[in-house]
């Protein structure tokens, strides 16, 4: 069961769909906060953080983290406030709060999944850098100009295609910069009628990878197209519901040894934080990131948070749009 403290941002949080044992609403003093659920089970506390008296003041969360457990605290910080910066976010990152976000959908995430210091580390590393974008590996395919990410389905029909397309939306959008997007061997992009989508046999595939060295980005949906070492980075996703995880282990039961070490998506997934333990336990493999099921054609904040995570953007300021807000990519 999980507890809300509200204030100014209350209206927004009416509208969670989840297990509630509390809920606080008004403006109290970072001690006050502390004496009302010191001693109080629960699961996740969502904080409003102007509920907080000073909540510009990072020394009131420090005294949170010293006195609840900051991994069971999920800050809600508004848009366009000035604590959505890298010099305040860095500043409580160092007091060990790391779940913070400034939308519902990042609410919904860090309730499934809570942060580490690994997923917030790059705050503290940003200084005014401009929007970019980086490769994680070192690029071993034909084009080493763009950034080439992978994806392959590892359980029947897991979702791939229509997750391309939305992170091929929300980068385009990011970087007001055409993304490129390819599936090898399947015609189904065509039904998305946009432009840069394109469908190609396994035999042209690294000619058209070549000849598009101009895509800051390229996203390839790989089917049953057997070489990995095209993309610089690749994601294997697994669609976490009971029949199609039997069906996969009947089909091939050595499907998990295959990507042990891999980054693993789980998508469409609505396992609880419990369920996925138990899962990457029963499996061996440990989860890269959860992805839950998302409505294609609206904005979704689980979809800049892969992006930023996977380093494809930064979470820094966008030069412009977003005037040095850590927050400018998880707009509504």
């Amino acid at each position: 069961m999980n507890v809300i403290i509200a204030n100014e941002q209350q209206q927004s949080l009416s509208t969670l769909d989840i297990d509630i044992i509390k809920t606080v609403t008004g403006s109290y003093e970072a001690r006050e906060i502390v004496e009302m659920f010191k001693n109080f089970f629960f699961n996740k506390m969502i904080l409003d953080v102007t509920a907080i008296k000073g909540y510009d003041n990072p020394d009131n969360y420090q005294i949170l983290a010293q006195q609840l457990d900051p991994e069971k605290v999920v800050l809600y910080i508004p848009e366009n406030s000035k604590l959505c910066t890298a010099t305040f976010l860095a500043r409580i990152i160092t007091y060990g709060l790391y779940n913070f976000t400034n939308n519902i959908e990042g609410i919904k995430y860090l309730l499934q999944k809570s942060n580490t210091y690994k997923d917030v580390e790059h705050i503290q590393q940003m200084a005014g850098r401009s929007l970019q974008v980086a490769a994680t590996v070192t690029p071993t395919a034909e084009n080493k100009s763009s950034v080439i990410i992978g994806f392959r389905s590892i359980t029947d029909n897991a979702g791939s295609t229509t997750l391309i397309y939305m992170l091929k939306k929300e980068l385009e959008a990011a970087l007001n910069t055409p993304v490129l997007a390819i599936e090898v061997d399947k015609r189904d992009f065509m039904f998305f009628n946009q432009k840069n989508m394109l469908s190609v046999s396994k035999d042209d595939l690294k000619n058209l990878i070549a000849s598009n060295s101009q895509a800051p980005v390229i996203l390839i949906d790989l089917n049953a197209y057997p070489h990995d070492e095209v993309c610089h980075e690749v994601f294997y996703l697994i669609e976490p519901s009971i029949i199609k995880l039997n069906k996969l282990i009947r089909r091939e039961p050595s499907a998990f040894n295959r990507v042990r070490n891999k980054k693993v998506i789980l998508n469409k997934s609505l396992l609880t934080s419990k369920d996925i333990s138990d899962f990457e336990m029963e499996s061996n493999i440990r989860v890269a990131y959860i992805m839950p099921p998302l409505d294609e054609r609206q904005w979704n904040g689980a979809i800049n948070v892969f992006l930023v995570r996977t380093g494809l953007i930064s979470q820094t300021a966008n030069n412009d749009a977003n005037s040095g807000r850590v927050f400018g990519l998880f707009r509504k």
